[in-house]
């Protein structure tokens, strides 16, 4: 995992550089992770936890992360 739990804090940091990091981002509420599976294609892990359409999916792959949460089922590409 590369990010978990973020305190209101570290994410208004993180928003002020980057425009793209939810400023009510459920990191805040322990309801988001940010993970790579180190030996699996990121876009596997994608396509898997898209299927299961339980939360949020966010792709990175120039970033080599995947955003997965348990809010409403959505998708984005970053």
């Amino acid at each position: 995992m590369t990010s978990g739990y973020r305190s209101p804090e570290t994410n208004a940091e993180l928003h002020e550089l980057d425009s793209g990091v939810a400023s009510n981002s459920l990191h805040m509420k322990g309801q988001a992770a940010d993970i790579t599976l180190p030996g699996r294609p990121l876009r596997t892990v994608y396509e898997s936890a898209l299927a299961m359409r339980i939360g949020g999916v966010g792709y990175y792959p120039d970033d080599d992360f995947l955003h997965v949460d348990i809010g409403r089922v959505r998708r984005w590409e970053g």
